[in-house]
């Protein structure tokens, strides 16, 4: 019987398993799943970000540059849920979020820049500028 009970329950008690069991208590603070999965890479010529928006419109999308900054935000709001006849909510899986990110992304040539929006996926193109005078002499009088 002690064997039973010990066994019957062991993924509710496993450490590993804690957050998924307990009605997802962990869910979205530890999944990471409200957060913007973003790739950025450098190249020579240019910058290549590319952020993971799934759910989201592309009017829902704010991207700006300024201070030598990157920032893209989005916010997501999903009303639909599942009634019966009487109009009780049967279940309901569709939330609201907020994501923004911020990347430090010197020398941009600003009117170069491409943006696309496709499946979720936003891709921005930042061209570096080809010359940037950070080399100034100043006269002492």
């Amino acid at each position: 019987m002690a064997n039973d009970v010990m066994n019957r329950n062991f993924d509710f008690f496993d450490p590993m398993n804690f957050f998924n069991e307990v009605g997802n208590l962990g869910h979205d603070m530890f999944s990471g799943e409200s957060d913007m999965k973003t790739d950025v890479v450098e190249h020579d010529k240019d910058y290549v970000v590319t952020a993971e928006l799934p759910g989201f419109k592309k009017d829902d999308i704010h991207v700006d540059y300024r201070d030598e900054t990157l920032r893209i935000s989005g916010k997501s709001e999903v009303s639909q849920s599942a009634k019966d006849d009487d109009g009780r909510i049967l279940r309901q899986e569709r939330h609201s979020q907020n994501v923004a990110r911020s990347f430090y992304l010197p020398n941009i040539d600003l009117k170069q820049v491409k943006a696309s929006f496709t499946d979720g996926v936003l891709t921005l193109t930042l061209p570096k500028q080809t010359e940037v005078e950070d080399n100034h002499k100043i006269s002492i009088d």
